[in-house]
């Protein structure tokens, strides 16, 4: 290992049903039944994910089903999303294949802040609405 850098492997032949949450960079091959929140994850061509995706980077090669919420998001071309997927820079490789829908962070923040400023019809308005 260089410097202080840590990851963990799941190998092709592991199958993991439940939730992974792990502080260090993760990388599959196998398969994983639930969420996974991670620092960095790095999936294999022959991984399936079957969860939601929650990580600072990730680089997906394999199959996906659930949500991806990841600041820097790579889809290679031999990856298959079906869920919705939320970043703020986000690259996919011809031949990447995404089911869902795309929201950038930034999107998110303002949709939330919109919800404030425009109650539905019988609500109450806010005197006075913050945000930065």
């Amino acid at each position: 290992m260089v410097g202080n850098s840590t990851f963990s492997v799941i190998g092709s032949d592991v199958v993991i049903t439940g939730n992974i949450s792990a502080k260090v960079d993760l990388h599959i091959d196998g398969r994983v039944e639930g969420d996974i929140s991670c620092a960095s994850l790095v999936q294999g061509e022959s991984s399936s994910i079957h969860g939601a995706i929650t990580a600072e980077t990730a680089r997906l090669a394999g199959n996906v089903t659930g949500s991806v919420d990841a600041r820097d998001l790579v889809i290679t071309a031999s990856a298959q999303v079906t869920g919705d997927v939320s970043y703020e820079t986000i690259t996919i490789e011809q031949g990447g294949h995404v089911d869902g829908q795309f929201r950038h962070k930034s999107k998110v923040a303002h949709s939330a802040a919109s919800t404030l400023a425009n109650p539905a019809s019988g609500e109450d308005r806010p005197a006075l609405l913050l945000s930065n």
